[in-house]
């Protein structure tokens, strides 16, 4: 059964049968129905590992948190999400690592920064202005949400990426926050669901 809880690069939530390869939350998203009801309800909006510890739960059990899945890590990063810090520790010591603004910072300082560079401006995602915008990072091209790879970029789709062609000249409309951005030009890698 299609739920809606799959996450788009613009943190959108939609309905399709394609799973992912990551999970993650945001808080109590769904009524006791299972109906997405909310964006978001807490400001930590982490990734998490499918299967962690043999864990098991009941997908969107009333009460308990809305499970979200994602295509890839890039996608989620894109969305305003960062690693978890329990299940993907070494992602999320490495993540932490290179946040360009102090040392060290806290889980809720980087969770009150995203918060600020993912919200809705007229309904719709800010996106920033750059020129060659690093691997594993989304621009907006063409009404569509695009990853770039390398020297390409693939057209996200639910189902996966597509039509790839030669990165754009010239300046860009950068979905992924200007932190992550700044996390990925400065050496993070995403793992990445390219065919």
């Amino acid at each position: 059964m299609a739920r809606r809880n799959r996450v788009a690069p613009s943190g959108d939530l939609i309905e399709t049968p394609h799973r992912g390869s990551l999970m993650g939350n945001r808080g109590v998203l769904h009524n006791h129905g299972g109906e997405i009801v909310r964006r978001a309800q807490v400001r930590r909006w982490i990734t998490c590992e499918l299967e962690f510890r043999g864990r098991h739960r009941p997908v969107m059990a009333p009460g308990r948190y809305t499970e979200l899945f994602f295509l890839d890590e890039a996608v989620a990063l894109a969305a305003g999400h960062r690693p978890c810090a329990e299940c993907r520790r070494a992602d999320y010591l490495r993540y932490r690592a290179l946040w360009s603004t102090e040392d060290s910072p806290s889980a809720d300082t980087m969770d009150r920064v995203l918060d600020a560079e993912r919200s809705l401006h007229n309904g719709r995602r800010r996106t920033t202005v750059m020129t060659n915008p690093p691997h594993g990072s989304f621009i907006t091209f063409q009404d569509d949400h695009w990853l770039v790879a390398e020297d390409r970029i693939h057209r996200w789709t639910p189902a996966g990426y597509a039509d790839p062609r030669p990165l754009p000249d010239g300046p860009m409309n950068v979905l992924t926050p200007p932190s992550t951005v700044a996390i990925l030009a400065a050496g993070y890698t995403p793992r990445l669901a390219l065919p």
